[in-house]
């Protein structure tokens, strides 16, 4: 199924106002599980430097709501967030100038051209790798525009059945995935070829996790791919399912997981 064409009917709905936008960004906060493995992540390298004028990459930054979200930890920080998608770039600039964060800049950028070296603290890849290619070159492209103790984290798929692909006869659940997950191995051995020398991995989307996938995100996907009429029950739809979620990825995101459908990734200059 393609993602893109759903994604892009939410951001015209929740665009309209500069509070629906937020609304939706507390939205994806709480339902996607994936925010919570990050948010987690990045409160913990936040410690006693949110007062620091930092400078970070959100480095495809979608909807934006990681730099919303950053944009609000830490007041001092500079912001630069790229993506491929000149009109969602657009819109991004616009909302972040209508709320008064002038410390959050979008620019359109390809990750396997773009480098500048030495400028940032923090890089953050939050569901993009899996949408390109040429991954070792987007990771040496990072690794050459961090500062020395520089940290890249990465939220992305992994082979234990990410993209809901469960054995060699399946295709990724999303289209537009160029892979259907990394190994745990592998993809640390990308990244030393890269240049990273220390780096973290560990899986996310445990059990609990790969329930709320498919409450939270499979099912409505899927019944939004059949008709855009579904867009009028899906309030009706989460009201039932929102609170099973919320606690299912509370446990997700507070357990140690021995396998997961995802990984999280912390690698250092």
């Amino acid at each position: 199924m393609y993602y893109d064409p759903i994604k892009k009917t939410l951001g015209e709905v929740f665009n309209r106002t500069p509070g629906l936008r937020r609304l939706f960004y507390h939205l994806l906060d709480l339902l996607l599980l994936r925010t919570w493995h990050v948010h987690r992540e990045l409160r913990q390298w936040a410690r006693g430097r949110t007062q620091e004028p930092l400078n970070i990459l959100d480095a495809g930054a979608g909807y934006g709501q990681y730099s919303y979200w950053l944009s609000g930890l830490g007041r001092a920080w500079h912001i630069l967030a790229v993506d491929v998608k000149e009109e969602q770039v657009a819109d991004s600039n616009r909302f972040f100038r209508q709320i008064g964060r002038p410390n959050v800049q979008f620019a359109v950028q390809d990750l396997v051209l773009y480098q500048e070296p030495n400028s940032f603290d923090l890089a953050l890849s939050v569901d993009v790798m899996e949408h390109i290619v040429e991954d070792v070159e987007v990771f040496r492209n990072i690794h050459a525009s961090l500062k020395d103790g520089g940290m890249l984290l990465i939220s992305t798929p992994s082979d234990q059945g990410g993209s809901d692909v469960h054995d060699d006869a399946e295709t990724s659940f999303i289209e537009e995935h160029v892979r259907d997950g990394y190994n745990i191995h592998e993809i640390q051995q990308k990244l030393r070829t890269a240049g990273f020398e220390r780096i973290e991995a560990r899986y996310s989307y445990g059990e609990p996790g790969q329930v709320s996938w498919r409450l939270s995100m499979k099912y409505p996907i899927l019944m939004l791919g059949k008709s855009r009429l579904f867009f009028v029950l899906l309030p009706f739809y989460y009201a039932v399912v929102f609170p099973f979620c919320l606690v299912l990825n509370w446990l997700d995101a507070r357990s140690a997981h021995d396998s997961g459908t995802g990984l999280i990734v912390k690698a250092w200059k």
